[in-house]
């Protein structure tokens, strides 16, 4: 899908690591301008999907490459070799380490939306993310977060379930993937109160699949663990 006008690319060392320092700059006169933040596979059309993960960098190859990356990604384990193709062929991926910020310009977005995707990074890395999201999104645009709600989690410990607990939620146990292991947990309250420290207004819990956000019927999911948060820029 033709989003992105242009990608400037380049890469400096910093920590032993590999800094990626990227600007996407969307189709001129495309509105709304829609990113899914750490979006996984779980992505629908119109939106701009940046994400770390293998599956997203493979999306950034020819699709000839798709097929033959398939078995190697983890994706066999949900879906079909011709609906990964698709997903990849069909949506906008951007393969991108969010730790670094988020890649585009201040006062671009128009919606932001990360599902099962904060809980994967520090509290500091959290932070710092929420300040980008609040840099790069236009004043009314509006942020919509969903997390392992940490309430929910403490819930199954209170009625025994402390293995579920643990492993669900605090030390997930996925030898795949380096992105699948929760580093933080929230509750309504400390998202609400980082959302705040970013400089959003009108913090608000919201339903699920209810709320400002466009697509929603098809990007949220997880309902009976999951906390939904949005929150706007004044």
């Amino acid at each position: 899908m033709k989003l992105l006008r242009r990608l400037v690319d380049g890469s400096s060392l910093v920590l032993g690591k590999v800094r990626r320092n990227r600007l996407i700059v969307p189709v001129e006169g495309q509105s709304p301008v829609k990113v899914n933040i750490g979006c996984g596979l779980a992505v629908v059309p119109g939106w701009i999907n940046i994400d770390g993960s293998l599956n997203a960098l493979v999306a950034t190859l020819p699709s000839s490459f798709h097929r033959l990356a398939y078995r190697f990604t983890g994706a066999h384990r949900y879906y079909s070799r011709e609906e990964y193709c698709r997903i990849l062929q069909d949506h906008c991926f951007v393969h991108h380490d969010l730790v670094y910020g988020i890649p585009l310009a201040d006062n671009m977005v128009d919606y932001i939306y990360s599902s099962h995707f904060l809980e994967h990074l520090s509290r500091q890395d959290g932070v710092s993310l929420a300040e980008e999201m609040f840099r790069v999104i236009k004043p009314g645009g509006i942020v919509r977060i969903s997390v392992p709600d940490l309430a929910y989690a403490v819930s199954l410990y209170e009625q025994g379930y402390k293995e579920k607990m643990l492993i669900s939620y605090f030390f997930v146990e996925d030898d795949d993937s380096y992105f699948a292991r929760h580093k933080y947990m929230y509750d309504f309250n400390m998202l609400s109160e980082m959302l705040i420290g970013a400089g959003f207004v009108n913090v608000r819990r919201c339903k699920v699949r209810e709320g400002r956000t466009p697509d929603l019927d098809a990007l949220d999911n997880r309902p009976e663990d999951s906390l939904f948060v949005e929150a706007e820029r004044s």
